[in-house]
């Protein structure tokens, strides 16, 4: 895990990790100094941080508001290049949890694909480019609740990029997607060393989500110290 720093705060804010899977997104929280709570409709045993196994967006509505600060990754099969190839139908969550986010009145952000790009409200994009990291994997933000997200300079696309699920040649970024082979340098590549291959081709790196939550405290005016 050394893409980012471990942060020390004065405030420990409150984060849920909605549709949290093996928790890429909620280690950038924790790393930064929040204090994590996941939600996930199935048992995850390699989450790193305090787990409840529930309905997300039931959660959400129910104990949102407790919470200074949502992040929620709703399943992005519905708008992935390779569910679309193989034909698979998958649930299309993303208005049903922009709603449930709302009506906590706490800021937020909603994370996917960028097939779901279209779906999100002025997202921003965030790439592993900009945190350099040899990854790519372009996701894309929608935040809420009063709370805007800057994204760093977006630097060229100078390295080539392997083949989705394609060894990656030395030189070269990996898409880590799919059934990919690599599993220990996409591990390192994206900095989340507990993951198994289903966690990894699902998630975001942990700079992604510390580089919001560093945004989210300053917003706060309680910047790191």
């Amino acid at each position: 895990m050394n893409h980012v720093p471990r942060l020390r705060i004065p405030w420990r804010p409150r984060l849920l990790d909605a549709f949290c899977c093996q928790g890429g997104a909620g280690t950038g929280y924790d790393l930064a100094g929040f204090n994590v709570t996941g939600v996930d409709k199935d048992a995850q045993p390699r989450y790193p941080l305090t787990f409840h196994q529930g309905d997300a967006i039931a959660f959400i509505r129910q104990f949102g508001a407790d919470f200074d600060f949502i992040h929620a990754s709703p399943p992005c099969q519905h708008d992935t290049d390779c569910q679309r190839i193989q034909g698979r139908d998958h649930p299309d969550l993303i208005a049903p949890t922009r709603a449930a986010l709302q009506a906590t009145g706490r800021p937020w952000v909603i994370e996917n694909v960028r097939g779901a790009a279209a779906k999100l409200r002025d997202p921003v994009m965030l790439c592993g480019a900009m945190f350099g990291l040899e990854t790519y994997r372009h996701r894309f933000f929608e935040t809420g609740g009063g709370f805007t997200l800057t994204p760093p300079l977006h630097a060229a696309h100078t390295a080539p990029q392997a083949k989705m699920g394609r060894p990656v040649p030395e030189g070269w970024y990996g898409q880590f997607v799919g059934n990919f082979s690599g599993v220990d340098r996409a591990r390192r590549v994206m900095g989340v060393p507990w993951m198994n291959r289903d966690g990894i081709r699902e998630c975001i790196p942990p700079a992604y989500t510390h580089h919001i939550a560093r945004q989210f405290l300053a917003y706060e005016g309680r910047a790191a110290a």
